[in-house]
């Protein structure tokens, strides 16, 4: 097993930090958030520095996350899409990372359930065909606000793509949030789990809007996911990739990071075993 730090345990920090708090907090891996990548390569930074300081530090690039609205599918919007997919491919490449995770939000939401299905499937398949150029795979999250959000989507995406290099991440919340259950996960072939976000959260009550903000803001074990039926149902695969600790908490992010990370850290262990 493979224990990595999700970059949105610690927002606020740049992500040559990230790698210093995985190190003294003791992590065994990085899952970099896309935005701090980016920003680090637009003000000088550069994959082959920051891959020194992770390798200086005893760790891997596990994940880069994430590649953004990939359902845009019309003229210069699909094109300025698989630019980006590109640069995050070429950046996951030359740090050694296998994976780069994409998802969808809300920008097909207007249309018919067979049409999302049609759109993120070609999309998929064309970013599929890039990362088969650098040797890099993705990993499908189904976000559980969007129309495009049970495992059981991403599962048939995957089955119609028909690549080698396309999988799941197990999220715990968005897939509790969109109503898929850990049996579906128990079952399915550990081959296609890429990533595990061990997460926890609530939904929203009547009225209340799907903000991230409110609805993500618990430490796993805090909300009303099942973290260990969820844990034990990803074990029953036989997986033993990486697990994220992934913690959505502007509550949190206001305390010292390294306090955070090491918390993250020793609850994911907990559960895990």
């Amino acid at each position: 097993m493979i224990k990595a730090l999700h970059g949105i345990s610690t927002n606020y920090c740049n992500i040559l930090t990230d790698a210093r708090i995985a190190r003294d907090t003791g992590y065994d891996s990085l899952e970099l958030l896309s935005s701090k990548l980016v920003r680090y390569l637009d003000n000088g930074g550069t994959t082959r520095k920051l891959k020194q300081v992770v390798d200086s530090y005893g760790l891997t690039t596990g994940c880069v996350n994430a590649l953004l609205e990939i359902e845009r599918y019309q003229g210069e919007q699909k094109q300025t899409m698989l630019k980006e997919a590109t640069r995050l491919t070429r950046a996951a490449a030359e740090l050694d990372c296998p994976t780069v995770q994409i998802l969808a939000l809300n920008g097909i939401d207007d249309q018919p359930d067979a049409t999302v299905m049609d759109i993120i499937t070609e999309n998929v398949d064309t970013i599929a065909a890039i990362g088969e150029q650098y040797g890099v795979r993705y990993q499908i999250e189904v976000i559980a606000f969007t129309k495009f959000r049970t495992l059981q989507q991403g599962l048939e995406v995957i089955r119609r793509v028909g690549r080698k290099n396309v999988g799941m991440v197990i999220d715990f919340w968005h897939l509790y949030a969109s109503g898929s259950m850990p049996e579906e996960v128990a079952k399915m072939d550990k081959n296609l789990i890429y990533g595990v976000h061990f997460c926890d959260g609530r939904l929203p009550k009547p009225g209340e809007p799907w903000d991230q903000m409110v609805l993500r803001n618990y430490m796993p074990g805090e909300g009303e996911v099942d973290i260990q039926a969820w844990t034990d149902a990803v074990k029953a695969t036989g997986y033993d990739g990486m697990w994220s600790a992934e913690l959505f908490s502007p509550n949190r992010w206001e305390y010292d990071l390294y306090d955070i990370a090491t918390q993250c850290r020793e609850n994911m262990t907990q559960y895990i075993g």
